[in-house]
């Protein structure tokens, strides 16, 4: 919560909007302040936006928008009713959520000009940095945004802010073709929540947004996903005959119910009882992280002559730090609904990638051997002459090693949009395949804290400009899962990719190096290191005050000395840029929708070549 002085306008501003909310709420009790965070509703205490000191007009707006809309939420809102009406699956989730917030702020500003006015523009707010004002296509747009505003539509009257019309356009025909008529209906029905979340509920299951997990085909795959059904669909599938993938597409099917299990359980039983879930490293943060050696600059080869003018602001973060809980939620869903669009092509591709592996790791065994474990099947022989021998098998050694993966992936400007959904998304499905087959995974970003240089250009400036200063930026390297961290607890992380304003600029170089030093002190006996990136590296501070080659130069450096030095395996895919003048293992691919494929392909032939 941040605090004013008692007397000044802003605190003036604040007691009447506090006001203004208890009056709208009808609650007595709530409580308003103002935050520099996301605006949120805990209960009966309401943060919104805190205006500058002069008090703008655009500003005050944005806070009476959003405290009006909390404050109709207290009043119109029945939480736990919400919540046992809701579906499960996370997009029909977010559908489900924006259909009640336009049901509540249509309710609450009937016949009040005023709380419609402060609505709209509040509402205006949050389409600024919504995907839908940015949206080329129908799989761009984020439903839950569109289906609320074409029911705010359909409640008040007022049409959708001109930022998100076409976004709207890209999607309304096939909304109304679907579910036009559940549209109509819901009019009828905004006093009684009850009634409103049955037709909304029903509006969800025209759209099929609800019957993906009850669908017997789908359920072959398990947890949703419709792969199973793709692969048996395919005719003369190279990885073995239709019985083959139907009885492993069974297997996974009951793998994926023990992961649903497990997550259903971790809900609901205490932290020592989600530890003994048999899970590696479930033992906390502490546990979870990798031990690595101290490795300082001075360990590396004479010709790194590449140097940070200053350390002292640089921040190595897990993804849950970066922003709250209920944002992460808010994501990670619209992650999902990105998923919707990829996940057949994307998991089928997986699923193949994990029968390669799981055939790799398969037991195989000698048979008429001396010695060893008794073979049932010459139980006959062994009772017809004890004495003979030839009677016993042995368990050949797998040659599959021990191993980890870690995806590195590029966080700047640049991935904004189309790619960096599909790196992530990549990333998910790859890290759940991976686990299922016993080869931990890690999925790590890169960018910078800012612009331009941030605090270390600033240090600089203050410090008189020395010349030659190296790298003069603010580097952000991010944790979004831990090698030993299970998926199911780390899968929200990834959803931070989508953060408006996170992706800003690339410094290849030291985040290879920092990816390679938390592989390099790892158990594992075989270490991966996947490099997904959409360009040469950039950051206009340095490049500004050194020579223009300067973390190209670096980055070549540190692929060199880990493609001739270190045990690291070490593979690339650019996207829209060639990356194999830099990596000797490498790919380029030229379309973002292509990248799923080529992680996986790129995956399985290194598991081949074994």
């Amino acid at each position: 919560m941040t605090r004013v002085a008692a007397d000044s306008p802003l605190e003036q501003l604040r007691n009447v909007l506090g006001g203004t909310a208890r009056a709208l709420s009808g609650e007595a009790e709530a409580e308003l302040a103002f935050t520099s965070e996301a605006p949120r509703q805990d209960g009966r205490s309401i943060k919104v936006p805190m205006p500058s000191r002069t008090l703008p007009a655009e500003q005050v707006a944005e806070a009476r928008g959003f405290a009006d809309g909390f404050a109709l939420r207290l009043r119109h809102h029945d939480v736990g009713m919400h919540q046992r009406a809701a579906p499960g699956e996370p997009v029909a989730r977010a559908v489900f959520d924006a259909i009640e917030t336009a049901r509540i702020e249509a309710l609450g500003s009937r016949g009040y000009a005023g709380i419609a006015a402060n609505l709209e523009h509040s509402l205006g707010v949050r389409l600024r940095a919504d995907p839908i004002a940015r949206a080329r296509n129908r799989e761009e747009v984020p439903l839950s945004t569109a289906l609320g505003l074409m029911v705010r539509e359909r409640l008040t009257g007022r049409e959708a802010p001109a930022s998100a019309a076409m976004g709207m356009a890209l999607i309304r025909d096939w909304v109304e073709e679907r579910a036009g008529a559940d549209l109509d209906a819901l009019a009828l029905t905004i006093d009684d929540q009850r009634a409103f979340a049955s037709l909304a509920t029903k509006l969800l299951q025209d759209l099929e947004l609800v019957e993906g997990e009850m669908i017997p085909d789908e359920a072959d795959e398990g947890g949703g996903e419709d792969e199973g059904t793709d692969d048996q669909d395919e005719p003369g599938d190279e990885d073995g005959d239709s019985d083959a993938q139907q009885g492993e597409g069974e297997v996974e099917a009951r793998g994926e119910q023990r992961e649903s299990d497990e997550a259903e359980g971790e809900d609901s039983q205490s932290e020592a009882m989600d530890d003994a879930d048999g899970e590696p490293g479930d033992d906390g943060e502490e546990g979870m992280m990798p031990t690595r050696p101290n490795r300082p600059w001075s360990d590396m080869p004479p010709q790194f002559e590449y140097r940070p003018y200053t350390t002292q602001f640089d921040e190595v973060i897990a993804a849950t730090e970066l922003c709250d809980a209920e944002e992460l939620d808010r994501l990670r869903s619209y992650l999902d609904q990105q998923l919707v669009h990829l996940q057949g092509a994307v998991t089928k591709l997986a699923n193949r990638l994990q029968r390669r592996l799981m055939a790799q790791q398969s037991r195989s065994w000698d048979f008429d051997q001396d010695e060893g474990m008794l073979d049932a099947a010459r139980l006959a022989r062994v009772v017809v002459n004890p004495m003979q021998s030839l009677s016993y098998k042995i368990e050949r050694d797998t040659e599959f090693r021990d191993t980890v993966v870690t995806l590195l992936i590029d966080n700047s400007g640049s991935m904004r949009g189309r790619p960096i959904s599909i790196a992530a998304i990549s990333a998910d499905i790859l890290a759940r395949t991976l686990e299922r087959v016993g080869v931990k995974t890690e999925i790590l970003g890169f960018t910078t804290r800012a612009w331009k240089g941030g605090q270390a250009r600033e240090k600089w400036l203050a410090e008189g400009r020395p010349a030659q200063p190296g790298r003069l930026n603010d580097v952000r390297h991010i944790v979004y899962k831990q090698a030993d961290e299970p998926w199911r607890r780390a899968k929200k992380s990834l959803g931070l990719m989508m953060r408006e304003g996170l992706l800003k600029e690339n410094i290849d170089g030291e985040a290879l190096l920092w990816a390679h030093q938390r592989m390099i002190g790892r158990p594992e006996e075989r270490k991966i290191l996947m490099v997904i990136s959409d360009g040469a590296p950039v950051d206009d501070s340095t490049l500004s005050v050194n020579s223009g080659s300067y973390l190209e130069r670096h980055l070549r450096q540190v692929i060199g000395w880990i493609e001739s030095r270190s045990p690291v395996e070490l593979v690339a895919i650019g996207i829209g840029h060639d990356v194999t003048r830099y990596y000797s293992r490498a790919v380029t691919i030229m379309d973002a929708e292509q990248l799923a494929g080529t992680m996986v392909e790129q995956l399985a032939a290194l598991f081949d070549t074994e």
